[in-house]
């Protein structure tokens, strides 16, 4: 049996891989989107329904061969500040919206830009997430009794320490019971998902030595239906639109994120090469889709994928399948999920919580004591103690701030002359001293990106070379010149409009191809002129001279070696130096001075 298109060379073995592939992921992923669902504050169920219609969607349309979507751990901190601040209802809005954000990115093939989202930022809220998740947790560890939900972590940590004597030793039973088989299971049965071992165990326990002592899923949100919910619609009214934008606009850069993220782990995995726009788009459809069966916002998950590639996965039809399995589950068995303590959901999300936290990463950055570090501790402590949004926002704009300070130091104008301590011309990179100086031509190394964070330092330096009084020629060499903006032209051009109008001549040599381009519109080439633009110093050399006071010049063409030490502070052999490299298309000129 062949298919084709996205299935083209699709045979019966390939399909038999991916139901076992599917079925194992489908059952590593209940558990989990019950638990997501609930930590979220939402119903139970509706972390089934985003596994069932946003896993299937995710895997037929997206651009990974291996990605499984669905609910995960990352979204559980926005989606709860969502749940108490908007409601429910305004939630399923928020995630239309950001799905119609995410097919707008793919669309506008905007895939590429979350490459450049810095690592420290991303190490920064995942493992700020992974915090929130894993305190998040304690109550239901601790079974505490009559505890309200917090938007913000000091006041969910105040709570938990107030509610402290109501702790109900049958929960943290129980919560053990789970924790030791998510430990356990993986070294003992490396192909049994611990989770699904945890909840069964714990529950059997719970339910047989002492039932109603510990709250369970049908005690707080009632039992689940066996069946997906009916279509219904949105309330999608201008008032709520603009009310929901902005956390639609934090669940589609998030989901983008986690989503090209897992897919890159995938393609790592197994060797493929995700297309990121038609990740998005695929991601953003299903986010569409899944509100209107009343799912919460999905994105790719990393644990499930690399479950379902370590599973023997062929293609998207292992994520398709596992959706259905999931289906199946909730018809065939949703009741029995109302028994389930919520003290097992508790460890399931810790250790998910551990298993995010990036803690190796993490502690390599922060002991490398670079800016990086400062982008990455000030990330994850805003994630926590504020909001994803505020933590994002301003580790990005830090971390920009950061890297154009970097930049900019990168910029370096150098005065250099010809080497004179070996038998070759050479020009050196030494700092010409004021005592070792020629005083009408000067040659100048121009190196790093001249643009708006360091054309500052350029601006400096244009005051400082107007000094020279009987200045006659400048040379700019600007080959280590890779990137120009307009504020750094603007800059370069004000430099050489103040020294013509002092009577200096500027030469430019090894410009290259950007700087030159933009030269080229804006007009600088012609303002600098043609005949001042040169591929090598030597030949600028040889232009300026044409322009100095001859008789008393480093650079002169007669052998005045008295005057020139006398005017140039320099020894009459470096003098007599100079004058032999003086001679126009000398052979020493065109040889050595190449550069």
């Amino acid at each position: 049996m062949k298919w084709s298109g996205r299935f083209s060379g699709y045979s019966k073995e390939a399909f038999r891989k991916d139901i076992v592939a599917g079925c194992i992921v489908g059952i590593v992923a209940i558990p989990l989107g019950m638990a997501f669902a609930i930590a979220s504050g939402v119903k139970p169920e509706y972390g089934l329904y985003t596994t069932i219609i946003a896993g299937i969607l995710i895997s037929l349309l997206g651009g990974s061969r291996f990605q499984i979507g669905g609910p995960t751990g990352a979204f559980i901190p926005i989606l709860l500040a969502i749940v108490m601040q908007y409601g429910y209802e305004n939630l399923l809005i928020a995630g239309f919206l950001g799905g119609i954000i995410l097919v707008l990115m793919g669309v506008f093939k905007l895939g590429a830009l979350i490459k450049f989202i810095p690592r420290p930022v991303t190490i920064g809220f995942t493992a700020g997430i992974a915090v929130t998740i894993f305190s998040g947790q304690i109550a239901s560890f601790l079974g505490l009794q009559n505890m309200e939900r917090h938007e913000y972590f000091y006041d969910s940590m105040k709570e938990i320490v107030l509610r402290l004597p109501s702790l109900n030793m049958y929960s943290i039973l129980v919560a053990s019971i789970c924790l030791a088989a998510l430990i356990v299971t993986p070294r003992v049965l490396p192909k049994v998902p611990g989770s699904l071992v945890g909840i069964i165990l714990s529950t059997l326990v719970a339910v047989w030595l002492f039932p109603d002592k510990v709250a369970t899923i049908g005690s707080a949100y009632g039992a689940i239906p066996a069946s997906l919910p009916t279509i219904h619609g949105l309330d999608l009214s201008w008032d709520r639109i603009t009310a929901m934008i902005q956390p639609a606009l934090v669940i589609a850069l998030l989901g983008s994120i986690e989503s090209l993220l897992s897919a890159v782990v995938a393609d790592g995995m197994g060797g493929t090469r995700h297309n990121s726009n038609r990740e998005l788009i695929g991601q953003g459809v299903a986010n569409i889709v899944t509100p209107f069966f009343g799912g919460i916002p999905a994105t790719g998950a990393i644990a499930r994928t690399a479950t379902n590639i370590k599973n023997g996965a062929v293609s998207p039809m292992s994520g398709i399948i596992h959706g259905f399995f999931v289906l199946l589950i909730v018809i065939l068995f949703a009741p029995y999920a109302s028994a389930i303590p919520l003290a097992s959901m508790a460890p399931i999300l810790m250790m998910v919580a551990w298993n995010m936290s990036e803690r190796k990463a993490f502690a390599a950055l922060v002991k490398a004591r670079t800016s990086d570090s400062i982008v990455l501790v000030l990330t994850f402590l805003l994630t926590v103690f504020t909001t994803l949004t505020t933590a994002v926002e301003v580790g990005l704009i830090v971390a920009v701030l950061l890297f154009i300070k970097r930049m900019s130091e990168m910029l370096t104008v150098r005065k250099v002359l010809p080497d004179f301590s070996s038998g070759k011309a050479k020009v050196s990179a030494d700092i010409v001293s004021a005592e070792h100086d020629c005083p009408q031509c000067s040659i100048f190394t121009v190196e790093g990106p001249l643009f708006f964070g360091a054309s500052q330092s350029f601006a400096a330096f244009s005051d400082w070379i107007e000094s020279g009084q009987q200045l006659k020629s400048v040379i700019l060499r600007m080959r280590n010149v890779p990137f120009m903006d307009t504020t750094g032209e603007a800059h370069l051009m004000d430099l050489i409009k103040r020294l013509q109008h002092l009577g200096v001549t500027v030469h430019v040599t090894s410009l290259r191809a950007q700087p030159r381009r933009l030269l080229t519109k804006t007009g600088g080439l012609q303002l600098i002129g043609e005949e001042h633009l040169f591929e090598h110093t030597g030949e600028a050399i040889n232009a300026a001279l044409s322009n100095l006071n001859q008789d008393h010049c480093l650079g002169c063409r007669h052998f005045a070696f008295r005057e020139c030490a006398e005017l140039c502070g320099v020894n009459p052999r470096e003098a007599a130096y100079s004058a032999a490299i003086a001679k126009p298309a000398s052979r020493m000129t065109r040889t050595v001075l190449k550069d």
